[in-house]
């Protein structure tokens, strides 16, 4: 068996693939076992008083060429995940692992599959959908004084828009376990995550045991869509201010993404208004 100029060991065979995959799996595991990152572990029946951040979205994308058994499957592995992490308290100098608190996805768990991201196709796998979890949790924490300590973005260009265009709506990469999304308490207080899901709608808070100085808000810019090549790509500027709460003065503006997504939807649906030429 020999590679090919420019092939990787896990892209010559489905086998192989999986050989690559369990490889990194282990690469994680050891690298917790060994790290010095203290994970949050401890789960509260009660919530604590102060809402830092809320993010409530559809989980469920209808639109032409996108697979409603799919999306209906998200729903569940969402809620399933959800369980996992509601109530979960961050201490101060914590960690919040979204793998080290989810945990390993089977379907002897009740995990169905959904729509994922493999070799940067969209194909079924189970526990899809998992990614838009991972994203409302990252939406929580760009909205707080809490720091991002490991991101893994995809396209946020999954699907067409629906409504009012909302700034990284999606795009946060989740897949056992090594890539992972994760956060720390950086603050002096207890924070916790609050998931739920009603319908078809999922319900994400992040409290506090005391209300934070300041809030926060992310601004997009330069928003639109172009060829380059055979494919589309949709480009922005994605910045995240800090508002002082007292006196709602924008006292800091940093860029957090430069977003070059690849457009994973039928091109057709692509509002023309935004195509740049």
């Amino acid at each position: 068996m020999f590679l090919k100029k420019g092939q990787l060991f896990c892209d010559i065979n489905p086998f192989c693939y999986k050989i690559a995959m369990q490889k990194e799996i282990i690469k994680r595991h050891l690298k917790n076992f060994f790290g010095k990152d203290k994970f949050a572990k401890k789960k509260l029946d009660t919530t604590l008083p102060s809402i830092v951040s809320e993010h409530h979205s559809g989980m469920i994308k209808r639109a032409p060429g996108v697979d409603l058994t799919q999306q209906e499957n998200k729903v569940v592995n969402i809620g399933i995940a959800g369980e996992k992490i509601n109530g979960m308290i961050i201490k101060p100098g914590e960690v919040f692992s979204f793998w080290k608190t989810v945990g390993k996805i089977s379907k002897r768990k009740g995990y169905k599959e959904g729509r994922i991201i493999k070799k940067n196709k969209l194909v079924a796998g189970i526990g899809g959908g998992l990614c838009n979890l991972g994203n409302t949790i990252h939406l929580l924490i760009l909205h707080s004084p809490l720091e991002v300590t490991e991101f893994h973005k995809h396209s946020d260009a999954l699907a067409p828009d629906e409504g009012k265009r909302v700034p990284f709506s999606a795009g946060t990469s989740v897949c056992y376990n090594y890539i992972d999304f994760r956060f720390k308490n950086t603050t002096d207080r207890n924070v916790q995550l609050l998931i739920s899901c009603e319908g078809e709608t999922l319900h994400a808070e992040l409290r506090s045991e005391s209300p934070f100085p300041n809030s926060y808000r992310l601004v997009e810019e330069g928003h639109h869509f172009k060829k380059e090549g055979e494919k589309f790509y949709r480009n922005s500027k994605i910045y995240r201010e800090t508002i002082d709460k007292e006196s709602g003065n924008v006292i800091s503006r940093d860029l957090i993404l430069d977003n070059h997504s690849e457009v994973m939807f039928d091109y057709s649906l692509i509002p023309e208004e935004l195509i740049q030429h």
